[in-house]
């Protein structure tokens, strides 16, 4: 087996190491379609699912081992120093292997059969997740619940950024991730019997709070002191108007508030096809994603709390949810 050494290169001049760097970049994986993975398990699942390898950096010729020869025929095989793996490497504990790979594409992907067939009519929608870590929970509960897809709007973290990878132990090759989507187009990817509910990020903190009988709190949380909650005004007002003058004003416009239901996570709601939407921590859930509830005939779902705490991160209540559905979905095909 053919392999290049660069073993007698100062880490300074090493132009691996560059390679490496950028690749670690998000501006360098848009422009030049390239990821960054570290370890042999998640080279290992991104192989068997039919990742394309490009690079892979190795301190030990051992380590070839682990992987299937036919996989890295045409792959470049570099030698490096360990010590240079460690620089590289956001391991506290390096494994001495890194590797460059194409970004995939998930309509090429192989998944495991076992994930293929014990796969559920529930989708994901994340919302403007920022925090790699909670991304990587979400992608991990997602895979592991069984959903059939993940789909992730624009303003999310980049899904192949590494500390989203770390966190998300593998599920990157076990499910449908389709990133980078606007929010028109999200219908595209359901089926049009699905409905889509929304974890209503300001919802109920505690079950007194009152719920009329037709399942719809008496408002939205962040907009609690509107009286109606579908149609709403609001005045036009320029720097060169006074306090007075915007009191006076009458409102010129208004604006639609989608009319979404809500109920506790654990009463009945995954009955067939099924989206989750789970927004950012820091925004909670967008108008767009209530739209698309509304439009579907879906709900919000709260979880509630004991009183005094705000809220579950998004990686805790994607995994509550998610696994309630798996429950609810499993029940009904008994």
């Amino acid at each position: 087996m053919f392999f290049e050494s660069t073993k007698d290169i100062p880490l300074e001049a090493n132009p691996v190491r560059k390679v490496v760097t950028i690749s670690k970049s998000k501006k360098f994986r848009e422009k030049h379609g390239k990821i960054l993975l570290e370890g042999r398990r998640l080279i290992s699942d991104a192989l068997e699912a039919g990742a394309v390898l490009e690079t892979l950096f190795f301190s030990s010729v051992d380590s070839l081992t682990d992987f299937p020869a036919e996989k890295l025929k045409r792959a470049n095989l570099v030698k490096v120093k360990f010590e240079d793996i460690k620089t590289w490497s956001d391991l506290v504990t390096p494994q001495g292997i890194i590797a460059i790979f194409n970004v995939p594409n998930y309509a090429q992907m192989k998944y495991p059969e076992l994930c293929i067939k014990n796969c559920l009519p529930l989708s994901v929608i994340c919302d403007n997740i920022r925090d790699p870590g909670n991304l990587g929970t979400i992608l991990r509960c997602a895979a592991g619940a069984g959903c059939d897809k993940v789909l992730l709007t624009k303003g999310c973290v980049d899904v192949w950024e590494p500390k989203v990878l770390r966190a998300g132990m593998g599920a990157h090759f076990r499910i449908p991730l389709i990133a980078n989507l606007e929010w028109e187009s999200i219908p595209n990817y359901l089926s049009t019997s699905c409905k889509v509910f929304a974890a209503d990020h300001h919802g109920l903190a505690t079950l007194d709070q009152d719920v009329s009988s037709s399942g719809r709190d008496k408002d939205y949380a962040w907009v609690s002191s509107r009286q109606n909650p579908k149609v709403n005004q609001y005045k036009e007002w320029s720097s060169s108007d006074d306090d007075s003058d915007l009191e006076e004003r009458k409102p010129t416009a208004k604006f639609h508030l989608p009319d979404v239901g809500i109920q506790c996570y654990h009463d009945l709601w995954a009955q067939g096809q099924t989206a989750v939407v789970i927004g950012g921590e820091a925004h909670g859930l967008s108008m767009e994603a209530l739209e698309l509830a509304e439009s579907t005939a879906g709900q919000r779902l709260y979880i509630p709390l004991v009183p005094g705490m705000d809220s579950l991160n998004s990686g805790m209540a994607a995994s509550i949810l998610l696994f309630e559905a798996k429950r609810q979905l499993t029940l009904l095909k008994k």
